[in-house]
């Protein structure tokens, strides 16, 4: 056993009891250090884990494959172990803590025998911040050990923070044998503790990322009174240095990361704005003493999906992962560099796919389907720093301070081009009613709309019921709460086609978004919420049809009337436990929809 270089008792005492359950041949701290990664990096790719990328075009970079049946979040195998099952709600899945520690226990029992158990402190948050929280993973992954570096704040600093406060998340977790029979995501909120054994996916195994950030913080948060969210953080700089902040929540494959990072569009440009982003997944939100909102990106990297990013989606991202970056489960390319479908340029004429064979566009399977060259889920983790419009505050032990929070997704219909929320009740209904309609990438009929309250569905670590009336009880905590928005940039015309260009284009609803802030600018009120006048939003260099705005825009009585019967049924799954605010602002809406005549 190495020098271990704490003095934390409470530390010292789980690291040797998981050892011992584990059983490990060695036991390696990680402090944080350039020499003990480029260590960890060279064991990798000689035990092929990683496979070392062209270093003249992509240098730092790496390339890793995962088991064909470990490529996303296993959320069937994702579990909340809390006494009551009661606690966890509809929108979870239940183990007793006894059943799920024994269950775990068989599979972690000498699970490490002839590897080496590391051990990574790591702080979600800038260290110290009274935002952070700090978590240990104990990991037998090298890879795991490679991105925690990249995703958090890891090593000796942490560990220094320790010294003076012994609270921290258990994380621990094992490959076993990557076995999906015995995979299992165990989250133990009243323990502060989180146990992954049978998986290799980032999404399971980086215990910082979605289980610590949002799962285990969302029920800490609403003990300790703030919000942990599925949300971006961005910075919207005006020529005169003037910077606000503003956090939104999409689900899934709405475009989040993009935004977060956006270009200001060429229509916009003699404005001089300047995007800076402060995080693209998860906000950290507090009320400060002056009675305001302010926030933290707890993560220090980004964990994107690979296929569709391009120049036109983000071209920050791609200046982003051209170093230091690890790909997962994308095309290696003949010249040592990697593809992926909707990646610039060419598509290659040969390769490695993410499988590891080799591969040809337009090559079919037993099914007659092209086979891909990257998985559709496939990753890269890349530093934040790397982001040329990464904002100087996101190592601020204070946040940013929140103007606007943002709700959006992915409906063809009902749901206008932008609107405002009546106020913060008003808003947490518009959170909590929120949804996208399936795409082809997933899993349902077309078209169904998939409630996803606050983006928040599958991570909330505690009954949702009781989180929104977190969120109501939060509003009353501030002296001047932000203004809510819901956005959707997908509203479709007759034919099919997209009315709004979106992408970098969604800077002009953010213009208003702040304008109504600041009140700059009246609006329309409608039974939904507020409108904007499509004379307030600047459309300079947009050739919008006069048509298409009013399409963007309209609300169309029958189909929101529709919408309530859905909006109905899913309130219904929480039973008595939903607040009963939730219930008064859905009567409120269909009272003004009935008698609205347009």
């Amino acid at each position: 056993m190495e020098h271990i270089p704490t003095t934390n008792k409470k530390l010292i005492n789980w690291v040797n009891k998981m050892a011992k359950l584990c059983g490990p041949v060695r036991i390696v701290w990680i402090n944080g250090s350039d020499e003990q990664k480029l260590t960890l990096e060279k064991e990798s790719v000689k035990s092929q884990e990683l496979i070392r990328l062209n270093q003249e075009k992509l240098p730092g970079c790496f390339l890793h494959r995962t088991a064909h049946d470990d490529v996303a979040r296993t959320e069937h195998l994702t579990f909340i172990c809390t006494k009551k099952k009661h606690d966890v709600g509809p929108n979870n899945n239940w183990m007793s803590p006894a059943a799920a520690y024994n269950k775990a226990k068989a599979i972690f029992k000498g699970a490490m025998a002839g590897r080496t158990m590391y051990v990574i402190p790591f702080s979600m948050g800038p260290v110290g911040s009274p935002f952070s929280k700090i978590g240990v993973e104990l990991t037998d992954s090298r890879y795991v050990v490679l991105n925690m570096l990249i995703m958090t704040r890891c090593g000796d600093a942490v560990l220094r923070q320790l010294e003076k406060d012994d609270d921290f998340t258990k994380c621990l977790h094992s490959k076993a044998q990557l076995d999906i029979k015995k995979r299992l995501i165990l989250h133990f909120p009243e323990d502060n503790t989180i146990w992954s054994v049978g998986s290799g996916y980032g999404g399971n195994v980086l215990l910082g990322k979605k289980c610590l950030s949002l799962r285990i913080a969302s029920f800490l948060a609403r003990k300790e009174k703030w919000l942990a969210e599925h949300m971006l953080i961005m910075g919207i700089e005006e020529p005169n240095g003037h910077v606000e902040y503003v956090t939104a929540a999409f689900p899934s494959a709405c475009g989040k990361t993009n935004l977060a990072m956006m270009i200001p569009p060429e229509g916009l440009k003699n404005k001089g704005y300047r995007i800076w982003t402060v995080g693209d997944d998860i906000s950290w939100m507090r009320v400060d003493s002056d009675g305001s909102l302010w926030a933290v990106n707890p993560e220090a990297g980004f964990f994107g999906v690979a296929p569709g990013t391009n120049s036109k989606a983000n071209p920050n991202m791609v200046e982003t992962i051209k170093k230091n970056t690890i790909y997962t489960n994308v095309l290696l390319k003949p010249d040592n560099t990697v593809w992926w479908e909707g990646a610039d340029g060419e598509v290659p004429a040969q390769g490695i796919d993410w499988k590891g064979n080799p591969w040809k566009p337009n090559t079919l399977d037993a099914e007659g389907k092209p086979i891909k060259g990257a998985h559709p889920n496939a990753r890269f983790t890349t530093p934040i720093m790397n982001c040329p419009s990464a904002s100087f505050r996101i190592e601020q032990h204070h946040g940013v301070p929140i103007s606007a929070i943002i709700f959006g997704g992915r409906r063809e219909h009902v749901a206008p081009l932008v609107y405002e929320s009546f106020d913060w009740q008003h808003g947490v209904f518009v959170g909590a009613t929120m949804g996208s309609e399936l795409t082809a990438a997933q899993v349902g009929k077309l078209g169904t709309v998939r409630r996803d309250p606050m983006a928040m569905l599958p991570f909330c670590g505690y009954n949702m019921a009781e989180y929104f009336k977190h969120w109501l009880s939060m509003g009353k905590l501030m002296a001047k709460p932000p203004k809510i928005f819901h956005v959707n940039w997908f509203r479709t015309d007759e034919s099919g086609k997209f009315l709004w260009p979106g992408f970098c284009e969604n800077l002009r609803v953010l213009e208003w978004i702040l304008d109504r802030c600041n009140n700059k600018v009246n609006a329309l009120q409608t039974p939904i919420g507020y409108l904007p006048y499509p004379f307030n939003i600047d459309m300079t260099g947009l050739s919008l049809t006069e048509e298409a705005l009013e399409k963007l825009f309209k609300i169309d009585q029958e189909e929101w009337l529709e919408e309530l019967k859905g909006i109905h049924k899913f309130f219904t799954d929480f039973k008595k436990d939903l607040p009963k605010e939730l219930w008064e602002q859905y009567r409120a809406l269909q009272k003004r929809l009935k008698s609205y005549a347009k």
